[in-house]
């Protein structure tokens, strides 16, 4: 029995082999006759990992004005579509959007989603749209964004009178010396902001963090995801889990995702205390504009589905947790970096920051502040924000797409579970579609309809099509009341002895491009006449 057994095994054996080459030989053939998007060559097992470098979005811009801007390669086993252009982009974003609109999945996001239970990474599909429908009506409307227009206008005063006691508190040789860190300032401010629009109160008022380490655990979770994961590009060999474990990675993801969870728990458990409460007394229910949004997603969880619908998922704290994450990690840093880089740019440019706060001055005269209401009769400040969305877009490299099935971009042939990246940093840099694109230029948006609401591809730093940032108007206008109210309130001034052209401008990459050092300037402050 053991002899024909033994015989059989090898049999099989030699057969699953012949079957594997013959496949593959297949593939093989398949392959020769497609046209494959061109790209630098690539090494053995990493392909063309070691051509990122530090900051992808250049380097990548770099070997697109090489090999083209639509351009394949191979980044450890995962083959990646570098989108660079507008026209490509439009392709990808919208003209083909339906086969591109997917995420691939990522460690890091998986897990701190709740394994996709998010809008931001989950893939496509029934469940990613009644969430996004969700989210688009009850979390990121335009009701509710006026809604917390009250939120921002506090927490943006804290901040000035941050400054101006500062200015008060410190020696004139201390603030003429060092000033501001305006970067920490404007972190600081959008964390408020966050934890008050989606908790109904700074958790600083909740007698203190859990562990004291909420705040701490967001940015951990923001450099996590936008560092290297191995199994991000190694996904079916050890090697990549390997990787991660050698660097201490998976052991950070998972110290942050409980953290961030126990919060979380916290947080839903203080909100249905309260509504219990409010259940049990006479208290009338407070209005829907005035909840914050826990409650908005606590009453649409009595519908225990996502769209109200019996066929729906089931919305547990666990996709309202994933929200949360969405809401912190995706929605936090944008605002305070797209500000702290319009700073900088204005800063090195003293006649276009003298110009803008002319305008808002010369608007809101005496009135102490800058309100929600002015910003749209502030035309040169929208140049300004416009302007350095498209230098300073805050995620250089959109969050990665993946092909559906086969497709052409540009003539050449994608294949199905290709990566894709839209290379928003690039294609705002674009000479072809750009004026002096190095140059900050804010009257390049004068008398120009150009917006960055996705139908305009030469400018995504949003992104566009069914993938658009759903929190953008809400971080557009945070951005906006925080650098109106900087500029109308203080003159700026650089640190004693430093001149504009010293100003280091170096980036560095987490989940957002932010400034490689923090921004220092000197507030002067300003008494209206």
């Amino acid at each position: 029995m053991a002899l024909p057994m033994l015989l059989f095994s090898l049999f099989a054996l030699i057969t699953s082999f012949l079957l594997l080459i013959t496949k593959r030989n297949k593939n093989n053939i398949k392959s020769s006759h497609l046209n494959f998007p061109p790209g630098p060559p690539k090494l053995p097992i990493v392909g063309n990992l070691h051509q990122l470098g530090k900051l992808p979005h250049r380097s990548l811009s770099q070997l697109s004005n090489q090999h083209g801007p639509v351009m394949l390669l191979q980044l450890g086993r995962v083959p990646t579509l570098v989108i660079s252009s507008p026209d490509a982009a439009r392709q990808v974003l919208k003209t083909l959007d339906h086969e591109f609109c997917t995420r691939p999945s990522l460690r890091g996001p998986k897990r701190l989603s709740y394994n996709h239970l998010d809008i931001a990474f989950a893939p496509y599909g029934v469940y990613w749209r009644d969430m996004k429908k969700m989210c688009i009506s009850h979390v990121f409307s335009a009701k509710r964004v006026r809604a917390t227009c009250k939120t921002r206008s506090v927490e943006v005063a804290n901040m000035i009178k941050s400054i101006s006691s500062s200015i008060a508190t410190n020696t004139s040789s201390t603030t003429t010396s060092l000033g501001v860190n305006l970067t920490k300032e404007l972190m600081s401010l959008t964390y408020r902001i966050t934890c008050r629009v989606a908790f109904g109160e700074s958790s600083y008022h909740y007698g203190g963090t859990v562990d004291g380490k909420f705040e701490e655990n967001v940015y951990e979770a923001m450099a996590l995801l936008g560092a290297f994961a191995g199994s991000d590009f190694f996904p079916d060999y050890c090697v990549g889990r390997v990787l991660d474990v050698l660097k201490g990675w998976n052991a950070r993801l998972e110290n942050c995702f409980r953290g961030l969870d126990a919060f979380y728990k916290k947080i839903i458990d203080r909100h249905e205390a309260a509504a219990s409460m409010r259940r049990s007394s006479t208290l009338l229910e407070e209005k829907e504009e005035e909840e914050d949004i826990t409650d908005v997603l606590l009453r649409l969880r009595k519908d225990q589905s996502i769209g109200g619908g019996p066929g729906g998922a089931a919305f547990t704290d666990d996709n309202i947790k994933a929200i949360f994450m969405n809401l912190f990690v995706g929605g936090m840093g944008a605002p305070a970096v797209t500000v702290t880089w319009a700073m900088a740019e204005l800063i090195r440019k003293p006649e276009k920051m003298k110009k803008l706060q002319q305008q808002i001055r010369n608007c809101v005269g005496n009135k102490g502040k800058v309100e929600e209401a002015d910003l749209d009769q502030l035309h040169y400040l929208k140049m300004v924000t416009k302007e350095t969305l498209r230098l300073h877009p805050p995620e250089a490299l959109l969050v990665p797409r993946e092909s559906m099935s086969h497709c052409k971009i540009n003539g050449y042939d994608i294949r199905p579970k290709t990566r894709v990246i839209v290379n928003a940093w690039a294609i705002g840099r674009n000479p072809e579609y750009w004026d002096d694109p190095e140059e900050f230029l804010p009257e390049r948006f004068e008398d120009n309809l150009i917006h960055y609401k996705g139908q305009h591809f030469e400018f995504v730093p949003f992104g566009a099509g069914r993938r658009i940032c759903p929190g953008m108007a809400m971080g557009v206008a945070m951005a906006e009341l925080a650098l109106a109210n900087l500029l109308y309130c203080f003159d700026w001034e650089l640190p004693s002895e430093m001149e504009e052209e010293a100003i280091n401008m170096d980036e560095t990459v987490g989940l957002t491009v932010h400034k490689k050092y923090d921004l220092r300037l000197v507030p002067v402050e300003y008494v209206p006449p």
